[in-house]
């Protein structure tokens, strides 16, 4: 079987398990007070050009959005969110489980865009009785978005400038950032998420680490007792080490960046033949996510050879397929689902 199902069906990058390998005997503190977590630290610094930037690592990205939205936001707020957003369906109510509701607004292609944030702002402070609703008190985007598709330097300009307005925290989910930053056309670095957002988090589980993201609070804002919120929402790693060995590696020698790109490439081999051949794309996703309209029965043909995923119902007869590609897909594996299609 071919597998273009996500991108965290294998292991780790070889570079990753060699630096897990080589530091295994060492005996190390933890719960993240070592060498390597440190040292990952400085460089997600450097990497960001944001010397003042405070770091933490968390086991995976369901507990990583929960755990920073849950310590970010009052008891009484809530996180405006895309009706497509992660946190809104993926996520088992995870936000919700900790009473905390998700606002959704429209999006589109899975983007929000700083007139539909701004417009629901304006309505919910317009309502004579907002004081008697759920009061929003984050903005959470995904970069990548669901659907693969990218904000512009000056789409997350424009929402930052609209949540400054109303104090709100920018919250950026990168659990595919790497494939973003290596997409082609994008004029957005990790620099500029840095500046224009107060907390994002850089996606290693599916970006050649076994597991683990990085939180980045970039305006000297982690919230007070951070550490204990992490450890009481079962978050914390005793072996802390796990995650800053990682880290360390991904972000020796532009690692991660480089392995985004390897994904990137493989997508659009794929996109080419897909267009040359004829099929429907549901939208035209920049970055390692591809979703084209099949039949239904030529979709279960496919499926006996290839794994991808089923993503929407379009009609009786037709559903959007997903096919994903990763920092581990091969090119015999790719050349051979071009062969199949």
């Amino acid at each position: 079987m071919l597998y273009f199902e996500n991108d965290y069906s294998e292991g780790a990058h070889e570079k990753v398990l060699k630096h897990l390998i080589d530091t295994n005997m060492e005996q190390l503190s933890g719960y993240g007070h070592d060498t390597y977590c440190e040292r990952a630290k400085q460089k997600i610094k450097e990497a960001c050009e944001c010397p003042d930037a405070e770091i933490f690592f968390i086991s995976g990205g369901t507990q990583t959005n929960q755990i920073v939205i849950d310590a970010m936001l009052q008891g009484y707020e809530g996180v405006i969110a895309a009706t497509t957003g992660h946190v809104s369906g993926h996520e088992a109510g995870a936000i919700e489980f900790t009473g905390h509701k998700v606002l959704t607004i429209p999006q589109e292609n899975g983007k929000i865009s700083a007139e539909e944030l701004k417009k629901y702002l304006t309505t919910y402070y317009g309502d004579a009785s907002y004081d008697h609703m759920v009061f929003p008190g984050m903005v959470y985007i995904t970069h990548p978005t669901e659907y693969g598709t990218l904000y512009t330097k000056s789409e997350l300009e424009e929402i930052s400038a609209v949540c400054h307005e109303y104090d709100l925290p920018l919250y950026l989910d990168g659990a595919r950032l790497g494939y973003a930053l290596a997409s082609a056309g994008t004029d957005v670095s990790l620099t500029d998420i840095a500046n224009y957002c107060d907390v994002f988090y850089i996606g290693g589980t599916k970006v050649g680490a076994l597991c683990g993201e990085a939180v980045v609070f970039t305006k000297n804002n982690m919230p007070k007792h951070f550490f204990t919120s992490v450890k009481q929402h079962g978050g914390l790693l005793a072996k802390g080490r796990l995650l800053g060995v990682q880290f360390d590696a991904l972000f020796t020698d532009s690692l991660y960046f480089e392995i985004g790109k390897s994904a990137i490439s493989c997508a659009q081999q794929l996109k080419d033949a897909f267009r040359d051949k004829g099929y429907t794309f549901y939208l035209d996703s920049p970055t390692n996510q591809i979703f084209i309209v099949l039949e239904n029965e030529k979709m279960a043909e496919l499926q006996k050879e290839v794994v991808f995923g089923r993503w929407e119902k379009v009609d009786e007869n037709h559903t959007v397929a997903r096919f994903v590609t990763s920092w581990a897909t091969k090119e015999e594996d790719v050349k051979r689902l071009i062969e199949l299609l």
